[in-house]
């Protein structure tokens, strides 16, 4: 048995996007991965382009909410 982390600004509805637009594969994947899986949701603005907002190299308008 082992662990796997895998962490996305995507939610899984807009997974397809990500896969050639293959909805098929993509549930697929998604069942694979979300069986017997723990989802930690976090919500809210990317910690790493706050600060860069924060010192000025970027626009507010640039940064999406995630969530």
């Amino acid at each position: 048995r082992s662990s796997l982390i895998v962490t996305s600004n995507l939610p899984f509805g807009q997974w397809d996007t990500t896969f050639a637009q293959d909805t098929t594969l993509t549930a697929a994947l998604l069942d694979r991965l979300l069986h017997h899986a723990h989802i930690v949701p976090i919500a809210g603005e990317s910690y790493r382009l706050k600060h860069q907002r924060q010192a000025g190299m970027m626009r507010g308008s640039d940064v999406a909410e995630i969530g």
